[in-house]
Parts: C-alpha cells; sequence; structure tokens
C-alpha cells in the first residue's frame, strides 16, 4: 500500500474520526522519455529563471499567481496551510443522499481512508455501519492539494473511499450532442436487451489491456533489434447503413458462440416481448399472427372472406391435403417477437 498523502479527520455533527488518505487506484501506462532523434540522446527540461537565467532546483521555486498583467503574487505553502478554512484538516460531511442520485460524471480520483490509531476504530465503524445500513452515501467538502473539493464517502468492503468530485458548475450541459430523432421499433429494442442479456458481468474479470500488451511487445522487439510483429488486417467498416435487426442477430450469436452455448441465437424468439407504448400492431404483424393461429383460426379466416373468390381460392390451397407445414410456411418471413 502507499504512503498516506494527507492526514486529518472526517466530521459529521460532532463525531470527529482521525484518518489517513491513501490512492486506491495506481496507473500502469507505459510512460515515455523523449529522445533525440538522430542519436537517442535524453531530452530533459531545465526550470531556469528568466530574469538571470540560473537554473533552480525545488527548493528554490513557489507557485504564483498573476494578479495583474506582468504582476505575480506568491503564494508558499505556509500561505496556504494558514487559510481559516474548516476542511484545512478535515473532510467534512455536509449531507447524506441516496447513492442513485449522485451523477458518475461527477466523480473523479478515488482515496482509501484508513483509521489513524486506536481512537479512530469506533467511530470509523459507526459511519461505515450506518452508510450501509441506509443505503447512502456521504456528501463531503475536504481540502487537498492546495484548493477546496468536494467529495463523495462510500463503503467498500470494511472500507471507506473517499471519491474526488467536480462542482457543479464544472460539468458541461451534454443538451446539444443528442442525435437527431429516429423511429425504433418494437423488435429492434427486444433484440438489443437481448444482446444485452448475453453481455454479463461474468465476462468483467478478463477485461484486458491489450494495447498496453501490444506496446510492451513492441518495446521489447525494438530492444532485441528486432521487427515488431506485423498488425493483423481488419476489414474497414463499409460505410453504409446497416440492417439494426440483422447486426443484433449476428452479435447474439457471436456473444453466446464466445460463450460455448450452441444452437442458431436469434433475438426473434427473445420471451416476454414488450408491447409498444399504444399496444398496436401493425398490418403486417397482424396478418402474420392471424396464418400461424392454427387450421381452426385458418378456417374461420376463410370463412370470413367467402365473398372474395380470391381469398376462397387462397383457403383451398392451404387446405389441400399432402401439404406439410414446411410447404405452408413457405414463401412466408419468420415472425418476429414484439
Amino acid at each position: 500500500m502507499p504512503r498516506p498523502i494527507w492526514t486529518g479527520a472526517i466530521s459529521f455533527g460532532l463525531v470527529t474520526i482521525p484518518i489517513k488518505v491513501l490512492p486506491a487506484t495506481e496507473s500502469h501506462t507505459i510512460s515515455f522519455r523523449q529522445i533525440h532523434l538522430e542519436d537517442g540522446g535524453r531530452i530533459r527540461y531545465r526550470k531556469v529563471c528568466e530574469l538571470d537565467g540560473k537554473q533552480l532546483t525545488d527548493d528554490e521555486i513557489t507557485r504564483g499567481y498573476e494578479y495583474a498583467k506582468d504582476t505575480l503574487v506568491a503564494v508558499t505553502d505556509e500561505d496556504l496551510d494558514g487559510m481559516p478554512l474548516p476542511t484545512a484538516k478535515a473532510i467534512e460531511i455536509v449531507a447524506f443522499v441516496p447513492a442513485g442520485s449522485i451523477d458518475p460524471v461527477r466523480i473523479g480520483a478515488s482515496y482509501y481512508l484508513e483509521g489513524d490509531g486506536q481512537v479512530a476504530a469506533k467511530p470509523y465503524k459507526l459511519l461505515r455501519q450506518a452508510l450501509e445500513r441506509s443505503s447512502k452515501v456521504a456528501v463531503a467538502k475536504f481540502a487537498l492539494r492546495g484548493r477546496e473539493r468536494l467529495g463523495l464517502l462510500r463503503v467498500k468492503e470494511d472500507t471507506l473511499v473517499l471519491h474526488a468530485m467536480h462542482w457543479p458548475d464544472e460539468i458541461r450541459s451534454p443538451g446539444t450532442l443528442a442525435p437527431e430523432p429516429v423511429e425504433l421499433t418494437d423488435d429492434e429494442v427486444d433484440g438489443a436487451l437481448a444482446l444485452m442479456d448475453t453481455m454479463s458481468e461474468e465476462q468483467l474479470p478478463e477485461l484486458t489491456d491489450h494495447y498496453r500488451q501490444a506496446l510492451e511487445d513492441v518495446i521489447a522487439a525494438k530492444a532485441e533489434g528486432r521487427q515488431p510483429s506485423a498488425p493483423q488486417d481488419e476489414e474497414k467498416p463499409a460505410g453504409e447503413v446497416v440492417d439494426l435487426m440483422a447486426a443484433l442477430d449476428a452479435s447474439v450469436a457471436a456473444a453466446r458462440e464466445q460463450r460455448g452455448e450452441g444452437g442458431d441465437a436469434t433475438v426473434h424468439e427473445m420471451p416476454g416481448a414488450r408491447k409498444s407504448a399504444g399496444g398496436k400492431r401493425t398490418a403486417k404483424k397482424a396478418a402474420a399472427k392471424k396464418a400461424d393461429s392454427g387450421g381452426s383460426g385458418a378456417k374461420k379466416s376463410a370463412a370470413k372472406k367467402s365473398s372474395s373468390a380470391s381469398a376462397k381460392k387462397a383457403a383451398a390451397k392451404k387446405a389441400a391435403p399432402g401439404k406439410t407445414a414446411s410447404a405452408k410456411t413457405a414463401g412466408r418471413r419468420p415472425r418476429r417477437a414484439s
């Protein structure tokens, strides 16, 4: 576990919990150095004062704010530590809210909160169990790395977790990004639901950063003086409008095949089909249902249409002996669940 980046306390009401803040995540991103392409020499950045040209160490550098043009105000660590902020050394809980009320877009970096000493054991457990039983999270304010932040406290296993959050005015509106209104059929929505059912949470532990693996292979190959493996040719999208139902059918089949499930997959056979808002069906669907309703239904339909000569001929053909079920339905499109 890494070293704490901040120490202080959680406070809500008159309850205080001494804690240490530790990073909850780590980056496995491959870092690069800048080098001279011709001879491979390292390119380094040197911190040089533009007034006297002197190269400086970190101890000689502090932060500054451009208060006006060509006017920089130095702000030291001591200035920040001395500010009269109630959150300077405390994670101050301001409200408890349902977990589902927090927009994930607002959540940023994550930190584990470790109880600091035996005195923290009981209030730490108290807050953890209160959050678990209420199914709520705590919204808090705290100061870290030079500014006051908004945070969210929740429980992960037996540990309290602090998520940094964006302030409400830092979230941009997505209103102008929505696509133009389009019509969707019930079959298309049911197809998407069938595909979602095949892509379960069981696949999550298998997630792998393939880009990082490929990059490591490239680096290893070049370090050993050999050529990296050639990339596999991938088919480029054709660019034309695809049949959405066909794409959904193919996706369901591929997902089931990947999971080792046999049989022909089709989203048309999904049980529990949903009706449209008005409960209406198109003339095509109604006709298909009547055609599938069995012999008695066919006879009734033929009887109703007895006044039409063409209908009589159609009924006679259907009732003709020696015709198999497959022959009856030949040429008719399969009915989709709605």
